[in-house]
């Protein structure tokens, strides 16, 4: 692929089909049986959708995401029909750019709960820890520095809500709210996702701190969908960058995080468009990620 890609804000104009959701990336497109999720170039920091889009960025989620859906269908099985834009004939208009950000899914029920797996206690679960040395109100043990492993990677989920953010719950309240069954069958898929990613990044020098999965329901059978294992749902560290009691550079959209943190802009309004340099080096970093855990070059 050329440095030169043109970066798409929306899909709309090439997918003959109803739009029926918006999401801060992704669009979903209802094909009848299935769903078609095309995945753009729109990048979100502080709650915040930024101009301009940055471009590959929808082609390295989708594309890492099929890579992520292949290698784990063994541990649970997923909503992927296929990712193959030529299948979709006149439905697309333009499908060579789109052809690496669609794919096609099966149906499912979602279940309203954001599965989040921490094998590290760093961002807002070392805040939460600092204060009250528990996260989602689960104790941990004493004396843990920010960016230390966990002695077992950890289940502490979110209950999603679609108009602002989600809820950070304990495992009882999730059991309580969707029962322990499917709470418990949640938390150990989850944990075996993370601990399989966890072991395959490290072979390529990367560290998974910690992730998060949707999952939903067809015929009585949970699946995963949405996304797995992208810098937009995970957190990635380089080995080699790996350090106690710092932030740590992560391998995602850290350029426009930084840039926007040590401008002048007042945190209270949408951010002026970020400079061409920023939009470069964030593409640099989603390319990186993208071949470094598949060996494929974007």
């Amino acid at each position: 692929m050329t440095t030169q890609v043109k970066a798409i804000s929306s899909a709309a104009e090439y997918v003959r089909a109803p739009l029926i959701y918006k999401g801060k990336v992704r669009e979903l497109y209802d094909l009848g049986e299935h769903f078609l999720i095309v995945v753009t170039d729109r990048i979100s920091a502080f709650d915040y959708v930024l101009d301009p889009a940055v471009p590959d960025k929808g082609n390295v989620l989708n594309s890492l995401s099929a890579f992520w859906f292949q290698l784990t269908e063994d541990i649970i099985a997923n909503h992927v029909v296929h990712t193959d834009v030529y299948k979709l004939g006149d439905l697309i208009t333009e499908p060579e750019l789109l052809k690496h950000r669609v794919t096609v899914t099966r149906k499912a029920e979602r279940i309203d709960m954001e599965c989040i797996v921490r094998g590290y206690i760093t961002g807002g679960g070392w805040r939460q820890y600092e204060k009250t040395g528990a996260i989602n109100g689960d104790p941990l043990p004493a004396g843990l520095r920010k960016n230390e492993k966990l002695p077992e990677p950890i289940f502490t989920p979110s209950a999603k809500n679609d108009i602002g953010h989600d809820e950070d719950i304990s495992f009882t309240e999730m059991s309580k709210r969707i029962g322990k069954e499917l709470a418990e069958a949640l938390r150990e898929r989850s944990l075996a996702l993370y601990n399989f990613a966890h072991a395959y990044c490290l072979e390529k020098g990367i560290i998974l701190a910690d992730c998060k999965f949707e999952f939903g329901i067809i015929g009585g059978e949970i699946i995963l969908i949405d996304e797995i294992f992208t810098p937009d749902s995970s957190r990635f560290w380089a080995e080699d960058k790996f350090a106690y009691d710092i932030e740590i550079d992560s391998m995602d959209k850290e350029p426009v995080r930084a840039y926007l943190l040590g401008s002048d802009w007042d945190q209270e309004s949408k951010p002026a468009p970020l400079p061409q340099h920023v939009v470069e080096e964030t593409t640099a970093r989603y390319r990186s990620i993208y071949n470094r855990l598949t060996g494929k070059e974007f």
